[in-house]
């Protein structure tokens, strides 16, 4: 039987969660910019990203308002910004101010807001695109995801996208829950969808990668070892 947990307390869960990971990840070098396992992992999603934003005819990031939901230190932003995305059309928010103050300095032209997403400080139809790295599956709370889904739609303009990148399976980690398919398009009904698997499980990834790269994205064009979805959800007019 599914946990059932009060959105109220998931809130505090996450903050929680969310500080004990920024205080881990001070002394956990497999998420150190200059750890080459980590490097493929994101080299790796990188060309998975850039691939599906041209299959889907996003072009032109420096023109378009974009917003990610739970931003963190502004990792994915800094990567759109290389993209071409434009700071200052570009907007993070993130429930923990000291995530966010330590994004500040690397991003001074991007606004950086602290909120849940459950209620987005934002005018309906306001953003080209959304960003959600890996928020949704931090969340146990069924009542949490959907009211966040339904914000994202919200400000979404009409024919807007969703980038949704994810875990389908984390078995490994209680403080998670993945999201398979056919949760996704039961919380974005409106919206059309294209994508697919991509990422190595992490473990085998961080085994791998430094070490035998060819084999790792092997396994990892096989699909069948792969952690994540990367989808762009487009909202249909």
């Amino acid at each position: 039987m599914a946990r059932l947990v009060h959105p109220d307390q998931d809130i505090l869960r996450l903050r929680e969660e969310y500080a004990r990971r920024a205080d881990a990840a001070d002394q956990d070098d497999r998420y150190r910019a200059d750890n080459p396992a980590y490097q493929w992992m994101i080299s790796n999603r990188r060309q998975h990203l850039t691939a599906l934003l041209d299959r889907c005819g996003i072009a032109n990031l420096s023109q378009l308002r974009i917003l990610e939901v739970g931003c963190g230190s502004g990792g994915i932003i800094r990567e759109f910004i290389s993209l071409g995305a434009e700071p200052s059309r570009l907007v993070g928010l993130d429930l923990l101010m000291d995530r966010l103050r330590a994004a500040r300095g690397p991003l001074p032209c991007t606004p950086l807001l602290c909120g849940d997403g459950q209620s987005l400080p934002f005018e309906s139809s306001s953003f080209d695109l959304v960003l959600q790295f890996t928020a949704f599956s931090s969340i146990l709370s069924s009542a949490v995801k959907q009211h966040m889904a339904s914000e994202i739609a919200r400000v979404l303009k009409p024919s807007a996208a969703l980038i949704w990148y994810d875990f389908w399976w984390n078995p490994l980690n209680r403080q998670t829950k993945g999201i398979p398919l056919k949760e996704v398009q039961r919380l974005f009904p409106g919206c059309s969808l294209r994508g697919e698997k991509i990422t190595l499980a992490p473990p085998l990834a961080r085994s791998l990668a430094p070490r035998h790269p060819a084999l790792a994205a092997f396994l990892e064009s096989l699909k069948v070892l792969n952690t994540h979805h990367l989808l762009i959800l487009r909202k249909l007019p």
